[in-house]
């Protein structure tokens, strides 16, 4: 119970970063592996801000065996001047202050991307040990560590050692190097992922030019290098790579204007959905905000002008919308500027108001220059003739309100004896499970909880979104069926004020046609209800694979090393039964195994890169067979946990 008292000597002052270690989700989000890695990006931010202002173009990651990390640069250097009024060194300074660095001061850096976090010293709070090396024409060092004050029985975090030290010894190295190991008794893992790391790695080597960024896991001896020299150019061309393209090379501008720094790549492609990314600082902006709104105004009005002074937009015609243009396109839209602003409860919507007119400024003068190039006119007609095929599919449903209205009214749409609803009123405690088969469905809606379950059992496939027009995938009956029962409209008209169902499960067989499944609902909701991933509404059920049992003990597997196990529990003399699909379970080993809350297992789909999962679904459901068959030889691990996933009880 909370004293009724409360004085001044009730108020605790968290010396150092001591608040860090006691709040650390506070600082990094997350204790997860998400946070993990937050703590590494924040050292490899520091060094691409190098990078980005034009003093650095290396840099290098490693992964120890003893489970440290590090990230070298070729930069200026940390500061090993002593603080006026710090009286310590600028690496002590940076290392153990919460709300110290260069980037308060426009003269050290124009542009930064240190903004999710509050830096190197949050690092150095939340990890066993941290040890800096700095190159200024002799080597500096400083360690730094984390113990038990045995007189107070807590934990100090980020303690130097000793005073940065000069170790005399000469160098031509130029820069830093951080090395430091995370602290396990914080961390739900310390194990870094790879190919996490390498996915960041590549995005911030497209987003900067010209930038060498080394990549090496001392634990699989595997090393990686990127270099794009055609910058964000290269990272429209990775992102269509098994699309086909309208014109060979991407359209190129970049300018400055009132103080930000606008880079933009667009090609368009002939498939039917956009693909546009932004960045602010090197920042992915999944919700977009005034620099993606910018863009799309300023490619709209220019291509419209360039439409009627080409004469293929005759007086009497009304102009393009946005969404003609938007058909097929794939975008990079970088910025950087200064004093950034982020809205919404993910921060990945950029706010400034005055990025608005900064970029749609520069794409309109910089695409009109483009366009007096004689040798890009057939790009542009290419576009213009992509518009006209869209506004033409637009037109004849009555000028693109009547998909809306297409979708509102599928939504009213009888439902009786596909949907078995949940009598619940209240949409954040309702589930939906989308489940494959009649059979299966037919269990779930016996197994459920009918106050807050609902069950839509799936008679086909749905259709593969991924090369079809809006009109086709509002014919296919199974995707209608979703859209009515989720009760949010689709694409532009999406609105998730409207969702019935604050958990959204598929529930499919552990098998490939199963996986199928998965696969076209994710990339249907991907498409066209990204907004039901991004607030965390996606989740996949977890069926078992094994039912383990002997006499009234019964145990469930869900992959092969759990069945292991879970025979050792058992006992000798255990029976085993392999499921080969939802249907073979009766009501209740359903529910006690995939609907009941308290012992079933959910995954949650996330997208922690964007583009990445843009990517991936362009290989996996799009035409180019080559291209998936190599994904799937390189990559399939049908034994590990979903890359795009994160697993949690729910």
């Amino acid at each position: 119970m909370a004293k009724t008292s409360y004085k001044a000597e009730d108020i605790k002052i968290l010396e150092g970063l001591d608040a860090v270690r006691m709040r650390p989700g506070m600082y990094i989000g997350t204790t997860s592996v998400k946070g993990l890695h937050h703590i590494l990006w924040e050292i490899v931010d520091n060094a691409v801000d190098e990078a980005a202002n034009g003093f650095a173009n290396k840099i290098e990651i490693k992964l120890y065996k003893d489970g440290s990390a590090s990230v070298e640069d070729n930069g200026r250097g940390i500061p090993t001047d002593i603080h006026s009024k710090a009286g310590v060194s600028g690496v002590e300074v940076v290392f153990t202050q919460l709300h110290a660095g260069g980037k308060f001061n426009a003269e050290n850096y124009s542009y930064s991307g240190g903004l999710h976090g509050v830096g190197a010293s949050v690092t150095n709070a939340l990890s066993e040990w941290l040890k800096v090396e700095v190159y200024k024409d002799t080597v500096y060092e400083m360690e730094f560590h984390s113990y038990l004050d045995k007189a107070t029985g807590k934990v100090k975090s980020g303690v130097p050692k000793a005073p940065l030290k000069n170790t005399k010894v000469k160098t031509k190295k130029k820069g830093s190097f951080i090395r430091f190991k995370p602290d396990a008794t914080v961390f739900e893992t310390v194990v870094f992922n790879p190919e996490t790391i390498l996915k960041r790695l590549r995005e911030l080597a497209f987003l900067n030019k010209g930038l060498e960024i080394k990549f090496y896991d001392e634990n699989t001896d595997y090393s990686r290098t990127y270099k794009f020299d055609g910058g964000i150019v290269d990272f429209v061309k990775y992102l269509n790579e098994g699309k086909s393209t309208l014109y060979n090379e991407p359209l190129y501008v970049s300018a400055i204007k009132d103080g930000i720094a606008v880079e933009l790549a667009i090609q368009h492609t002939d498939a039917y959905v956009d693909s546009v990314y932004s960045y602010v600082n090197n920042i992915p902006t999944g919700e977009g905000g005034m620099h993606e709104t910018g863009f799309r105004s300023g490619l709209t009005r220019s291509l419209n002008d360039y439409a009627r002074e080409r004469n293929l937009l005759k007086e009497k015609d009304d102009n393009f919308l946005g969404d003609d243009f938007k058909e097929g396109l794939t975008a990079i839209i970088s910025i950087k500027m200064q004093n950034v602003q982020f809205e919404g409860q993910t921060k990945t919507k950029l706010g400034n108001p005055e990025a608005r007119p900064a970029v749609e400024s520069v794409t309109v003068n910089e695409l009109d220059a483009l366009m007096k190039n004689k040798k890009l006119q057939k790009v542009f007609d290419a576009i213009i003739a992509k518009a006209m095929n869209a506004a033409k599919v637009r037109l004849a449903a009555k000028k693109a309100k009547e998909i809306a209205r297409a979708s509102k009214s599928i939504e009213a749409q009888n439902l009786v004896g596909k949907l078995a609803s949940c009598s619940g009123r209240k949409p954040e405690l309702n589930e939906l499970f989308i489940v494959e088969g009649d059979s299966a469905g037919g269990s779930a809606k016996q197994a459920r909880v009918r106050q807050y379950q609902a069950i839509l059992p799936l008679r086909g496939k749905p259709l593969n979104v991924e090369k079809k027009k809006i009109d086709q995938i509002l014919q296919n009956e199974e995707i209608r069926t979703i859209i009515s029962a989720l009760g949010t409209g689709i694409g532009s008209e999406f609105d998730l004020s409207g969702l019935k169902f604050h958990k959204v499960i598929i529930l499919s067989d552990a098998d490939q046609d199963g996986a199928h499944i998965r696969a076209i609902l994710l990339t249907f909701f991907f498409r066209y209800m990204r907004e039901l991933i991004n607030e965390g509404h996606v989740y996949i059920g977890m069926p078992p694979l094994y039912k383990v049992h002997k006499g009234s003990v019964e145990e469930y597997a869900y992959d092969d090393n759990e069945l292991e196990k879970k025979k050792a529990k058992v006992g000798r003399g255990a029976l085993i039964q392999r499921y080969k699909g939802l249907g073979e379970m009766n009501p209740s080993q359903l529910w006690e195994t995939t609907l009941n809350p308290e012992t079933r297992s959910l995954m949650q789909v996330t997208i922690e890169d964007a583009a990445e999962a843009e990517k991936l679904i362009t290989v996996l459901m799009g035409d180019e067979v080559g291209e998936r068959k190599k994904y799937i030889f390189e990559h399939a691990n049908f034994n590990k946990e979903d890359k795009f996933a994160k697993m949690k009880r729910s």
